[in-house]
């Protein structure tokens, strides 16, 4: 480590910046951002470094540095202009007189480097790389950025107004820790995540009277985890994934997005197919309550979106009839997913002006829905758990009047690389079931706007 990481108090101090172009005005603010002052010598500067610069109480001299600029008022000297010459005898005064100095593009000379700063004020988080790789260290800013929601800061001054009392009411070290790492990963962060201060707040001073109580009750986290690509994975469902205790998955939950949970993370499969439910509903309701009431964060992870044929209302319906707190983090779902994938927009100006999303298999395993409403023009039908009812759903869209010209699609394995898409017609459908083996999981799509995948495929596995 050629750098100590140190965050410097800035405040009321000095620094003398000796250029005016973009790389000075960015680093004369950030210096103004921290409560410095800062003067600058440059042959021009800009209006608005100019400006920033006395607003704070620097000043602006535009003229030719000299030697005798660097004094001991200043804590920090930045040599930001682009004559490299320059930049090497400022920062050989700035040496001679002990002063710490960064110069641009010479990381040979630089005593201090400006981090990339992700700034969750009172959090501070700052990435560098000593100047091996600017790139790197703006794309690692960037993911980390998204993943740190700027609720941070609030969460952080929220506990900072409760830390005495929390002192006092919790003397042993090891248990204030446990009751910290529990509010910072429970309910109150979500609140402040959410944009609810008063009611974190709340909870929080509810959680201080009784400290013991307070870790009693878990959290319940219904989570989509998307139609199969990990990557569509939403940031909140990867922070609350994170620290999840125990998670219930589906089998349409992909091996990838298990691979991001912690070491220690208890996980327990509860997926169910066609005629084979490994765990039945109302077990599943009362795992969710009973992992909760242990106090433990639970992620109950579903395939696609958990309120689109994914019985989430069920499940939160029990949580709710037994008092547990929960949230609900949406994914993606198969419909959305699976027809981006194969190119097929489900809506179009020129095909359709309305979607129906359609479960292919009722509660009581027929496929008997509403067809004469299914048959209407202008839209879009998607058609989920339809594998096995195929046969009769184009049967009946057929004999309900729709042509059997109409361009239809089945969807297999979407977003993912076993995707592969049978275009057909409706007519024709029942034929590409019999000439390949199409394996669950899948979505029928039907409507003109199939007829643009040709044009429009744009995702290829091979």
């Amino acid at each position: 480590m050629k750098y100590l990481p140190l965050h410097h108090n800035f405040t009321g101090r000095s620094c003398l910046v000796i250029g005016g172009g973009p790389v000075a005005a960015k680093r004369a603010a950030r210096v103004i951002e921290a409560g410095g002052r800062v003067d600058v010598i440059a042959s021009a500067a800009g209006d608005d470094l100019k400006n920033r610069v006395e607003a704070a109480g620097g000043t602006v001299a535009l003229r030719p540095f000299a030697p005798g600029d660097v004094g001991p008022q200043y804590a920090l000297v930045v040599a930001a202009t682009d004559d490299r010459e320059v930049n090497r005898r400022v920062a050989a005064e700035a040496g001679r007189r002990g002063i710490a100095v960064n110069v641009a593009d010479d990381a040979r000379r630089c005593d201090v480097v400006f981090p990339l700063t992700i700034d969750r004020d009172p959090i501070t988080i700052t990435v560098a790389s000593g100047a091996a790789s600017p790139t790197l260290t703006r794309l690692l800013g960037e993911r980390i950025h998204s993943l740190v929601p700027s609720g941070y800061g609030e969460l952080a001054r929220l506990v900072g107004r409760f830390r005495k009392q929390a002192q006092a009411r919790i003397p042993n070290t090891a248990e204030r820790i446990r009751f910290w790492e529990n509010i910072l990963q429970g309910v109150v962060a979500e609140s402040v995540f959410s944009g609810k201060p008063a009611e974190a707040a709340r909870l929080l001073t509810q959680a201080l009277e009784s400290p013991r109580a307070s870790q009693a009750l878990g959290e319940v986290y219904l989570i989509g985890a998307g139609p199969g690509d990990p990557d569509l994975l939403t940031l909140r469902a990867f922070r609350l994934l994170q620290q999840a205790d125990v998670v219930l998955y589906d089998r349409l939950v992909a091996a990838q997005i298990l691979e991001m949970l912690g070491a220690d993370t208890e996980r327990i499969y509860v997926g169910k197919r066609r005629a084979d439910h490994s765990v039945p509903q109302h077990n599943i309701n009362r795992m969710l309550s009973r992992y909760a009431r242990q106090g433990r964060r639970v992620a109950r992870l579903k395939g696609g979106d958990p309120f689109i044929f994914g019985r989430g209302g069920e499940e939160i319906e029990h949580l709710a009839s037994q008092g547990i707190p929960f949230q609900v983090i949406p994914g993606i779902t198969a419909a959305s997913g699976c027809a981006s994938y194969a190119g097929i927009p489900l809506t179009h100006r020129d095909h359709a002006q309305s979607v129906r999303f359609v479960t292919g298999q009722l509660q009581d395993g027929s496929v008997n829905l509403d067809w004469e409403s299914l048959v209407a023009p202008g839209q879009t039908l998607v058609f989920y758990m339809s594998l096995n009812g195929l046969p009769i759903i184009c049967e009946k869209l057929l004999a309900f009047g729709l042509t059997p010209s109409l361009p239809v699609a089945l969807v297999e394995k979407g977003t993912t690389l076993q995707q592969k898409v049978h275009v057909s017609t409706l007519g024709e459908m029942r034929s590409v079931l019999e000439r390949n083996e199409v394996r669950a999981p899948t979505i029928f799509i039907a409507g003109s706007v199939v007829s643009l995948h040709r044009s429009l495929n744009w995702f290829r596995t091979s």
